[in-house]
């Protein structure tokens, strides 16, 4: 987004925010109810709107709620999919359904289904000739259409489902925001209110009303799919958590059924916030405020974005090139704008502005999208080479090590029997390193910590074993054996929330498998 595009969305999001009637917090909604009361209430506030809080004490894995879509569909941009199941399609397809839209096959198994191809969708596509407007020699042309399928949905659910209809109705818009951003409101205007009324001649949806719904779906909706499947989905009450950097929930949604689960992640206390992050949380705060801004229409003032550090985790921070001691961070992390300065006090003084930060870590960026994903010699190079620009857990090294913690031990030429135990250490300890960050930015129960701690297990076992052969004390083994358990239950826990059917799934009951294995260790162990 442009620096022009951005000043004038945060004065369109500060003008709806100061015109907004002050009403004083109350108790609105409560739901899922268990057989000891209800899990959550919404409150609201003439700052948040509506929002989610807990009415009793969870613990990390504690489902809150679990509940089917009202409508989902393709997002906006998509590739080119079968309306019916949502598998990207690569090529033209040789099976198109009576209305004339792509198919994966004629015995898809989302044709005719609720929250598939519907008969009465496929119905109102023929009668509207909208295969009209599908160049099937072309993908990039065909794409746009896509945008307006599920507005489409969430319209039919007056005559198929009007509960759903009222409730999703009831759905923030930020009309008055969105309608003062010239290229988002025309964008849907061209692509889904011109194309609902004057393409496809559906004039009894006033533009007013698609708008609306465009608004509900950019603010509201959930990007959700498995096994390749990317789409957005409309729910009915996991739209009410609340944004935080740092939130205290996770959730997954279940491949054919889209039912969508939310659990805690960490302890959550009666009466405090239910949230989740709608932004990546291994970004810098630039990014995140950014990314929430153009897409979500607020400005998050979050701890975690208010605090230069990032929390202590310097997510965001640069290396001094004059003190080489310190580091660099904004001067204040909720002006896009501002300086960046080195905060080491014996510094002679460094300053960049926003701009020049921003242009160098685009340059970076640059390079690291460049490095082949597999590419383990490249990503260690990168590293390497900008040790003395980025902190260490700069968010662009974090990425890549990430991608170094999972590769280590899997690509070829790294394969976890044939590392040496330099390289096992140095894959544990970017394990820890990252386990470390994800410990305040993404804490307790959390998908990428699972996944961390169950990479971490690995070289930990293999130089275990080593160290086995080579004759090492028995309580230096065992000290050893109780930080692989350590990771190994952590992991097996976290990941066995996940749909078995996906990698972390499959890792959850790999996990598992490995415990019953080590069980053996201790048995071995014992004996000595």
């Amino acid at each position: 987004m442009s620096r022009h595009s951005r000043r004038k969305r945060e004065k369109a999001t500060r003008r709806s925010q100061s015109q907004s009637t002050t009403s004083s917090e109350n108790f609105d909604e409560i739901f899922d109810v268990t057989d000891d009361g209800p899990i959550f209430e919404v409150k609201t506030s003439k700052v948040m709107g509506r929002y989610m809080v807990s009415r009793k004490n969870l613990k990390p894995g504690d489902i809150i709620l679990s509940e089917a879509p009202l409508v989902i569909g393709p997002c906006t941009g998509c590739k080119v999919q079968c309306l019916g199941c949502y598998k990207p399609l690569e090529s033209t397809p040789s099976i198109r359904c009576k209305c004339g839209w792509p198919l994966c096959s004629s015995k898809c198994r989302g044709l005719g289904k609720r929250f598939g191809h519907t008969q009465i969708e496929c119905e109102v596509l023929k009668a509207t000739k909208s295969s009209n407007f599908l160049d099937y020699k072309n993908f990039e042309k065909m794409r746009p259409n896509f945008n307006a399928i599920v507005p489409l949905r969430c319209l039919l659910l007056k005559e198929t489902d009007s509960w759903s209809y009222q409730h999703l109705m009831t759905m923030e818009t930020h009309n008055e925001i969105r309608r003062n951003i010239p290229e988002l409101w025309q964008t849907n205007q061209s692509t889904v209110v011109d194309r609902i009324r004057r393409d496809w001649g559906l004039k009894e949806y006033s533009q007013e009303e698609i708008h609306s719904i465009c608004g509900i779906l950019e603010v509201n909706s959930f990007e959700i799919g498995q096994q390749g499947v990317n789409i957005r989905g409309l729910y009915p009450s996991a739209f009410l958590m609340s944004h935080d950097c740092v939130p205290n929930t996770n959730h997954i949604d279940e491949e054919g059924t889209f039912r969508l689960t939310v659990r805690a992640s960490t302890r959550i206390e009666p009466g405090e916030m239910i949230t989740l992050s709608y932004a990546y949380t291994l970004q810098s705060t630039l990014k995140r405020r950014e990314h929430l801004l153009e897409n979500k229409f607020f400005e998050c003032q979050c701890r975690r974005c208010s605090d230069p550090t990032e929390l202590g985790t310097f997510t965001s921070a640069l290396i001094c090139p004059k003190c080489k001691d310190g580091f660099v961070l904004s001067s204040n992390p909720l002006d896009s704008e501002a300086d960046w300065t080195c905060v080491n006090k014996k510094c002679p003084g460094y300053k960049i502005t926003s701009k020049s930060m921003q242009l160098l870590l685009e340059k970076i960026t640059q390079e690291v999208d460049n490095i082949d994903c597999n590419d383990v010699i490249a990503m260690e190079t990168f590293l390497k080479k900008y040790r003395n620009v980025l902190h260490p857990t700069h968010y662009i090294n974090l990425s890549v090590k990430l991608s170094l913690s999972q590769l280590y031990g899997r690509s070829n030429g790294f394969l976890i029997d044939e590392l040496s135990d330099e390289v096992l250490i140095r894959k544990q300890e970017i394990c820890e390193e990252i386990i470390k960050i994800f410990n305040v930015i993404e804490p307790g129960f959390t998908r990428l910590r699972g996944v961390t701690l169950y990479e971490m297990h690995a070289p930990l076992m293999v130089l275990l074993t080593r160290q086995f052969e080579r004759h090492c004390t028995k309580s230096e083994l065992r000290s050893k054996l109780k930080k692989v358990l350590k990771c190994l239950n952590e992991a097996s826990v976290i990941l066995s929330y996940e749909p078995e059917s996906s990698p972390e799934g499959m890792m959850g009951v790999a996990a598992k498998d490995a415990l019953i294995r080590i069980r053996d260790w201790e048995k071995i162990l014992g004996r000595f």
